[in-house]
This record gives structure tokens, sequence and C-alpha cells, in this order.
């Protein structure tokens, strides 16, 4: 070997170790920005659910809810203000996605949900229903998800619901409306025999 080619032999050294300390402190700054973010959103959920504290509580099913009409099994992906689908509403847990049972029968809507705040909608509340693709925090196809609109205290909430057989989605469309303007009829008329004597 000649004299240079030794020199350039020598100069040659293995890659650097890595610096440990480095390392650990770039993974140990960056878990603790994932948990300051973290945090911050759910001081956001808080506060939503603090703005939203008006709320009443939610209806109880009645002891004796009648013969049910549909049954639903399916999940519950949440709740927002009627028409703003991306108002969510967190207040009484219904920003809690879950599965969901629903039954509907002649007084209203039963939501039965494992792990999470079941409530009912009585029929008088019901103001009705429609396929959409989308609400708060869940897109679907076209059509996959059923909104049920109802009336809360002085709200008007739109619920989504996706069933696990999405065909059922149509009848129960069908079935709430009818539902909805059964009521409303009868309360209109109610309204005004009353308003006439």
């Amino acid at each position: 070997m000649t004299p240079s080619l030794i020199h350039l032999a020598e100069a040659q050294k293995s890659a650097p170790v890595t610096d440990w300390a480095a390392r650990i402190g770039w993974v140990v700054g960056l878990l603790v920005f994932i948990a300051f973010v973290y945090w911050l959103m759910r001081q956001g959920w808080k506060w939503r659910g603090t703005l939203q504290g008006d709320l009443p509580e939610l209806p109880a099913a009645p002891a004796d809810a009648g013969e049910p009409r549909l049954t639903l099994s399916g999940r519950y992906h949440g709740s927002t203000t009627a028409g703003q689908w991306l108002d969510r509403i967190v207040a009484r847990g219904l920003g809690t996605r879950s599965r969901v049972e629903l039954t509907l029968t002649d007084q209203g809507l039963d939501v039965v949900r494992p792990g999470a705040a079941s409530f009912f909608v009585p029929a008088a509340a019901l103001r009705g229903a429609r396929l959409d693709k989308g609400i708060a925090g869940k897109v679907l196809t076209e059509g996959g998800l059923l909104i049920v609109t109802w009336r809360h205290g002085d709200r008007e909430i739109d619920s989504g619901f996706r069933s696990d057989r999405a065909a059922d989605h149509g009848a129960w469309v069908e079935a709430l409306n009818a539902l909805s303007t059964t009521h409303t009829t009868t309360t209109t008329e109610h309204t005004e025999t009353e308003g006439a004597r």
C-alpha cells in the first residue's frame, strides 16, 4: 500500500455513537406536547359542557312505554343543535359516542346506551327524521346516518344514529315522521279547541 492510501485508511472513523440523551430528550418533549394538546382538547370539551349547562335533565323511559313499533341496534354518533351539524352538544352525556338500542313506541323513542346515559324522547317532542351523511365528527356515505330531530327544553336537537343494518333507516324515517306529524296535528287541534273556548 502506498503511504497516501495508508493515511486515508487511518483517517476513516466509524460513525459516531447515537447521542441517547438528546434522543430521549426529544421523545420526552414530544410526549409532553401530546399530553398538553390532549389537555387542551379536554378543557375545550368541559368548557362546551359548561356553556350548555342550561340543558334540562334528559327524560327517562316510562315504566310502560307500550308495544314496540320498530327496534334498531347500532351506534349513537352524537347530537348537535338542529340544522347545525358541527355544533356538537356535550351536556348531559349527549356528546358521548356509544352502542345503542333504539325502540320506537306510540309514546316515543327509547334510546338505551350501554356505558353512557340513556334517555327517552316523548312522541310530542319528536320533530321528524331524515337520512344524512354527517354529524359533528362523523361523516359517512350519503344517507348513511339516521338523524332524529327532537325538542328538549328550549332547544331543537339532531341526534345521529347508524343501524347495524343500514337498509333499516328508510323504515325508521317513515315511522318517526308519521309519529311526529300525528302528535303535532293532535297538539295543534287541542290548542285551537282550547283557544275557541
